[in-house]
């Protein structure tokens, strides 16, 4: 792009410099509309115990002409084995801005955006915002042309996590007590899936609240998992453990944590015609149902995440933030955000007792004309329509494709106004064959796949836009 407007763009921007950046004085002009979205954006290594935060502060601050440099030398197969690898992952992080840079949300939640656990570090999205948002992204990827204008979010907050913090507890139950499954929140590091909230407007940062440290067993009707799986030869349980049993301790359950991320109430600013209006954007990333063993922990443990905005915004006097002022939600609008990795048709979390989604998505205080299926403003795409939609072991075949935002076969990611607002627009960004943009999801020259997380993400773009007037 253009060094000067790139100069221009930087200049009339903040980048955050700290975790709260009180100190912003943009003052951004009066709208009508805003458009709220969600955004796995797979910015993580799975399975990798040798992953780091550190690591992609290095990817996200390498200058753009290094990047070009890395990429020409992928195109030309001229790169060594380290150099093809990095061009690769280059891409994929190119691909995720020029996503948002089509889309452009006015307020975005970017899940699996790693930092390093207590946001003291805030290197990773600083780079991310200066050498890929704002620079101008090709819709084509490698092939170039179709360029996108750079975007930039003045309002930048990362998000402190439970993911790889240490217990030095055995929550595994296999005699070690420094596994990921180990941490109050699966992860290789502290930091590790964490999330980051990207803003145009001001994000009040005095008056979020968070979750992080509320605990599972506080939560009403909460279930400490016990072991019900008990003849499957090839999930065995645990030696010095019986059929019947609770799967954690009474040590254990006492000092558990419900997000296995964190909970975020953060109130957005937003200027209006009429005056400033506050919209509460409620941020999640609960755990996956799936991966158990011997028990349905994960289960239990996605439906009380999802559960715990129902309980919030029905104003539960019982829920706690972290710094101790309890109850639940007393604004006036919000938008659950987040990858909730739950279908509300399909799936393990349709059926009591895991359905915290269902629960959740048919509150009256949510907008259902966005929650529910077949409704004027469920969120589709035509890619998700044509994509592959086979059964697998979780998911039976999704009888409403056109829904679905992960390319394992379920609608888990949402952007839903409350019912207190206006909904004007949604969608599902996932480009259909032969669309534009679809290389941004499928490219057979990168990775092994060529799909997935190798070329963007496994989760899709999903928004909401809500008048303000």
């Amino acid at each position: 792009m253009n060094k000067t407007l790139l100069a221009t763009l930087l200049a009339a921007s903040f980048i955050v410099t700290g975790c709260n950046n009180n100190q912003n004085s943009i003052q951004p002009k009066p709208v009508s509309e805003v458009k709220f979205a969600q955004f796995n954006a797979a910015l993580a290594v799975d399975n990798d115990p040798k992953e780091t935060y550190q690591r992609w502060v290095e990817y996200m601050t390498i200058p753009v002409e290094k990047q070009n440099e890395l990429i020409v030398a992928w195109k030309n197969d001229t790169a060594n084995e380290a150099d093809h690898l990095l061009a690769e992952r280059i891409i994929q992080i190119r691909n995720i801005a020029a996503i948002i840079q089509k889309n452009r949300p006015d307020v975005l939640l970017l899940n699996e955006f790693n930092n390093n656990g207590t946001v003291d570090d805030v290197r990773s999205l600083n780079g991310f915002q200066q050498n890929y948002l704002a620079v101008s992204q090709s819709l084509n990827s490698v092939d170039g042309g179709n360029m996108q204008q750079p975007i930039v979010y003045p309002y930048a907050e990362n998000y402190a996590t439970n993911t790889g913090l240490p217990t030095g507890l055995d929550l595994d139950n296999n005699t070690k007590t420094d596994d990921a499954n180990d941490a109050q929140g699966f992860g290789f590091y502290h930091g590790h899936y964490a999330f980051a909230l990207l803003s145009k407007f001001e994000i009040d940062t005095a008056n979020t609240r968070t979750f992080q440290k509320f605990k599972r067993k506080d939560l009403p009707n909460a279930v400490n998992p016990i072991i019900e799986i008990c003849e499957d030869s090839k999930k065995p349980i645990p030696e010095g453990m019986v059929c019947g049993q609770k799967w954690f301790s009474d040590e254990e359950w006492e000092v558990l944590r419900l997000s296995s991320k964190n909970h975020v109430d953060a109130p957005i600013i937003i200027p209006t015609p009429s005056g400033n209006k506050t919209i509460n954007v409620l941020l999640a990333h609960p755990t996956p149902s799936g991966f158990d063993t011997v028990t349905y922990n994960n289960r239990y443990r996605n439906s009380d995440e999802n559960a715990f905005w129902n309980y919030y915004i029905n104003g539960e006097s019982s829920l706690y933030d972290d710094n101790g002022t309890k109850g639940g939600f007393n604004g006036e609008h919000f938008v659950v955000m987040g990858d909730l990795n739950a279908d509300n048709v399909i799936g393990t979390q349709i059926n009591a007792p895991y359905n915290g989604i269902i629960k959740l998505l048919a509150n009256e205080k949510v907008n259902q004309a966005v929650a529910q299926v077949g409704q004027p403003f469920t969120p589709q795409s035509s890619g998700g329509l044509e994509s592959k939609n086979p059964a697998n072991s979780w998911n039976p075949v999704h009888p409403n494709p056109e829904i679905r935002t992960s390319v394992f076969g379920s609608r888990a990611d949402y952007a839903v106004p409350s019912a207190s607002l206006t909904v004007l627009d949604t969608g599902i960004y996932w480009p259909a064959i032969g669309e534009e943009g679809r290389l941004l999801f499928n490219d057979d020259r990168i990775g092994i796949h060529g799909d997935s997380k190798e070329v963007s993400s496994d989760h899709r773009f999903v928004w909401s836009t809500v008048s303000v007037k």
